[in-house]
């Protein structure tokens, strides 16, 4: 049996809620970072124990936020002893604006991976960009990296797009999918 966790930091609910769905697509454990950037009781060892860990963080001021670069940080104890070398990494994220430097949170979650010898695993679906392509499409914001979502800044997490929290969706079932092919 594969075993997938969803590690992530929220602010204000949009991630939880992309994490949520990420999630259900992999059949996978979801471990919060609170508002300290700790990680609950047995989160490191879920994360040791897993085959694929998929990381997620609001988009803050072109980064992951505070919380989830202190999880970051404190992972080099795994790193040290090699304890995430050749599991699978993925990772999602959500800001207000259509772009927002999404793309930098994915690509600090990428080498954070390879930091930890793991292997990435991306979006592997096609963009919506078509002229028909309507904003509850899936992968309407045309992410290859990993999954990204929108959400105004003036709206809660339950006025997310449909459409992203499939992709999202979507993207849990392809890195459990991809783990249960890569599985030791």
């Amino acid at each position: 049996m594969t075993s997938v966790a969803v590690i992530y930091h929220s602010g204000y609910g949009h991630t939880q809620r992309m994490a949520q769905s990420v999630a259900e697509g992999a059949g996978a454990d979801l471990i919060a970072i609170d508002a300290d950037g700790n990680l609950p009781e047995g989160g490191w060892d879920m994360l040791d124990a897993a085959d694929a860990i998929i990381m997620g963080s609001p988009t803050y001021m072109g980064s992951v936020s505070w919380q989830f670069k202190k999880f970051a940080d404190a992972s080099s104890r795994p790193w040290f002893k090699q304890a995430w070398k050749d599991k699978l990494f993925a990772g999602f994220t959500n800001s207000a604006a259509l772009n927002g430097d999404k793309l930098s949170t994915l690509n600090y979650f990428f080498t954070l991976a390879m930091q930890h010898g793991g292997l990435w695993v991306s979006q592997g679906v096609m963009p919506s960009n078509s002229k028909a392509a309507q904003r509850n499409d899936v992968n309407y914001l045309g992410s290859y990296s990993g999954a990204m979502a929108q959400s105004p800044s003036d709206a809660g997490a339950n006025d997310m797009s449909p459409g992203d929290l499939e992709t999202a969706r979507n993207f849990g079932k392809r890195v459990a999918d991809m783990a249960s092919r890569f599985q030791r």
